[in-house]
This record gives structure tokens, sequence and C-alpha cells, in this order.
């Protein structure tokens, strides 16, 4: 009896060794994954985090690329996604059309913040270069590469 028990918790062990090892890769994959997306050449226009990232509760990138249109908020669904419980699910949009990138409301539970002034979630303004946006704590700097 001890001997086939002493074998299943072996196994059992085994089987718990390479979940563990199989998530650690899983891991290494989606952070290599993740740089290549964040290497994609800042010749583009992209948003610069203002905060220090060490000081935040959650995970977040140094900058984020623009391009096309860009969804920002809480939910995983979002292009970028901000883990602070000040965000809305869905955020903001910044849509560029014609080289111009454009911010809009998504109505916001708490607001959209752009230069230091509340936006009107019924309007789109367009964003220019150094143009600071805040959501939540979270502060970004709007930079044009053109």
């Amino acid at each position: 009896m001890f001997e086939l028990l002493s074998q299943v918790l072996r196994y059992i062990f085994i089987i718990i060794i390479y979940l563990f090892i199989f998530s650690i890769l899983r891991l290494m994959y989606l952070d290599i994954r993740q740089m290549g997306k964040r290497g994609s050449s800042l010749d583009n226009s992209y948003l610069k985090v203002v905060n220090r990232l060490d000081s935040l509760s959650f995970k977040m990138q140094e900058y984020y690329v623009l391009g096309g249109l860009i969804s920002l908020g809480r939910s995983s669904r979002n292009d970028i996604v901000i883990k602070d419980k000040f965000v809305s699910k869905n955020h903001l949009t910044i849509k560029e059309i014609n080289g111009s990138f454009y911010l809009k409301d998504l109505h916001s539970a708490n607001g959209t913040y752009l230069n230091g002034e509340i936006i009107n979630p019924d309007e789109q303004f367009e964003l220019s270069n150094g143009d600071k946006i805040g959501v939540g704590f979270i502060q970004f700097i709007f930079v044009e590469n053109r």
C-alpha cells in the first residue's frame, strides 16, 4: 500500500514540476513576443508613460506605439491595458486619420485629461506633440515623430 501511494505521489510531483517549467517557458515566450512589438521602431508616434513604473502596483510598458485605432482601458480586450482602479474598462481611443491622431473619451467614469483639463466625451481632440494625457493615476506624453 505504501509503495503504491509513494509511486502516485512521485508522479504527481513530476507533473507539478513539468507544469511549473511549462508556465515559466510560456511567460518567457510572452515577454519575448511583447519585446518584439515594443521594438517596432520609435519612428512612429507613441505614448510615453511619465509615472515612475516602479511606483505603480501594476505592470506597464515605458511607451506604447500608436497607429490605426488604439483602445485604452482596464479590460484585457484593449490594446493598452491599465489595471488602475480609476481607469474604466473601455476608457478612451486614439485614432490615426491622415497622419494625425485624435483622442476620444468613451464616457469613462473618471474622465480623461488633456493638458490638465477634462475633455468632453462627445468630442474628439487632435493631439499635438508634447500633449499630456491623464488617465486615472497615469500620465502619458504624446510624442509625434514625422
